[in-house]
């Protein structure tokens, strides 16, 4: 089965989110019309997808996930400017 650690944000340097995912595309929905809406994502408007990685197995997608959340900001915008430099929201890119 195939899983997903991805970063939301509401902006360009902004706050970030971290999470794991079986379902992408639904988990990605879901933050962007604020489905839990006392949620962290929704109270600080993270509905951009910036940055995300596919993994075969949910276990390795949540050790990866364990191990962003673990990391500090700095690593995680990093590895958003490598991959996606002007942050744009890649939510079109995994509707294809």
């Amino acid at each position: 089965m195939k899983a997903w650690i991805y970063i939301v944000s509401n902006r360009k340097d902004g706050v970030l989110y971290v999470g794991v995912t079986s379902e992408l595309k639904y988990r990605i929905e879901s933050h962007k019309t604020k489905k839990y809406k006392d949620a962290f994502s929704a109270r600080y408007n993270l509905d951009k997808l910036v940055y995300y990685e596919e993994y075969n197995s949910i276990v390795t997608a949540r050790a990866r996930e364990k191990q962003l959340k673990a990391g500090n900001r700095v690593k995680k915008v990093r590895l958003i400017v490598k991959n996606n430099p002007e942050w744009r929201d890649l939510y079109d890119k995994i509707i294809e």
